[in-house]
């Protein structure tokens, strides 16, 4: 029976994953400002609600196709209103941190300002490792890999057509299945 991967092995996989995530993040941050700036004449609530609409659709797209890439792929409906719906809760841990610093512990804006931005790097930060576990657990959905190849190609028909038709690739999971039946 094989052994769990050592914590360092898992790490390692999860790197690209989570470096991936973060230049999609930090674009979009910088996206979702250089937005709201822009439309902040026709009134600040519109312009972030424009500007949290545009970056959230860009971030699924970026991550869908770059650090999810990988992953099975189920229905767009499915994964974006998942996505959106977590991003929505990412967005109340981060000012839900600004609030207990507001409120909880009497900050003000003419005073407190470096708390205030240490407060909402805390709250970005917390809600960053929610999104990113989110989303890797719940959004994009890992391939099953117990051999159970038929599920594949009810998820995905492209990817398990090809994993399927793959027995003669060395190292595949239709080869390694074929090797057992024998």
């Amino acid at each position: 029976m094989p052994s769990a991967p050592s914590l360092t092995e898992r790490l390692r996989r999860l790197a690209p994953e989570a470096i991936a995530f973060g230049i999609i993040g930090a674009g979009n941050t910088l996206l979702y400002m250089a937005i709201t700036y822009v439309a902040l004449p026709i009134g600040a609530v519109k312009a972030s609600v424009i500007g949290t609409v545009i970056t959230t659709t860009l971030a699924y797209l970026a991550n869908r196709y770059w650090t999810y890439r990988h992953h099975t792929r189920t229905a767009l409906r499915r994964e974006y209103t998942l996505f959106f719906g977590f991003n929505l809760i990412g967005m109340v841990i981060q000012s839900g941190m600004v609030a207990i610093g507001k409120y909880g512990f009497g900050l003000t804006e003419e005073h407190d300002e470096l708390l205030f931005l240490g407060v909402t790097l805390i709250g970005i930060a917390i809600a960053t490792v929610f999104r990113f576990w989110a989303y890797r657990t719940f959004v994009f959905l890992k391939p099953p890999v117990d051999g159970h190849e038929g599920a594949i190609t009810e998820m995905d028909a492209t990817a398990g057509f090809a994993e399927l038709s793959a027995a003669d690739v060395p190292g595949s999971a239709a080869e390694l299945d074929t090797r057992l039946k024998r």
